[in-house]
């Protein structure tokens, strides 16, 4: 039903979410760091949020916005024949191999959102949907590398891609889980350090196959960012 790609190398609707409590406004505003990025989408805003409230405090985000994904997942999945196949339970083992790695993530390097990125992952999105694509490769033929490395040479960068959702929490938590990818590498892009991945182009598009497709970039750059923008 969703598929996720990966290549290795203050929000509107949180007051909805059940666990939205646990966090103060000052994490919020941490975390909000696209508020003023008018070329980005309100959903697309949240994506960048909900990524950096995952790095400000790793296993809290485990126990309240996770947790509120997977609840209402396995509501929605719950009218299918084969929901025992679909639903996310306690006993996953990408789950419970989640939390290993979320435990120690504290107060990490901000994601901040950038236009010519964002200009870089939505061109991406809309190729996926032009032409009916599920991959890193554009329908020219060029690689995410080749992509990225037009406006970022010489550069660390990594791109995820995520297909089924439009809501935010949705598409973040989906890379986060990582379930059938063994290699977890959208989940080790979110939760980077070693690549020092800290700028990020976020597109949110439609989709023929899979309705919808979202498309995040990464680059490690020097930052000069004094407030949130």
């Amino acid at each position: 039903m969703y598929k996720a790609l990966l290549i290795i190398f203050l929000p509107l609707f949180v007051a909805k979410l059940s666990h939205a409590q646990n966090w103060t406004d000052a994490e919020f505003r941490k975390a909000n760091t696209a508020a003023n990025a008018s070329y980005l989408t309100d959903e697309e805003k949240n994506i960048v949020m909900y990524m950096n409230l995952i790095r400000i405090d790793g296993e809290k985000f485990y126990y309240t916005f996770l947790e509120d994904y997977i609840n209402n997942y396995n509501a929605k999945v719950r009218k299918y024949r084969n929901y025992n196949e679909l639903k996310i339970t306690r006993t996953n083992p990408y789950y419970i191999s989640l939390l290993k790695h979320m435990r120690g993530i504290k107060n990490l390097q901000m994601f901040y959102p950038d236009e010519k990125l964002t200009l870089v992952s939505r061109s991406h999105a809309q190729d996926l949907n032009r032409n009916n694509l599920g991959s890193h490769e554009s329908s020219n033929g060029d690689t995410f590398a080749k992509r990225l490395s037009k406006y970022f040479p010489n550069k660390a960068m990594s791109e995820n891609i995520d297909f089924g959702y439009s809501n935010s929490l949705d598409i973040v938590c989906h890379l986060l889980l990582d379930c059938g990818v063994p290699a977890l590498g959208h989940r080790f892009n979110l939760l980077d350090q070693k690549y020092k991945l800290n700028t990020v182009g976020v597109s949110i598009q439609k989709h023929p196959s899979y309705t919808w497709c979202a498309v995040i970039d990464f680059v490690a750059q020097p930052l000069f960012y004094t407030n949130n923008q």
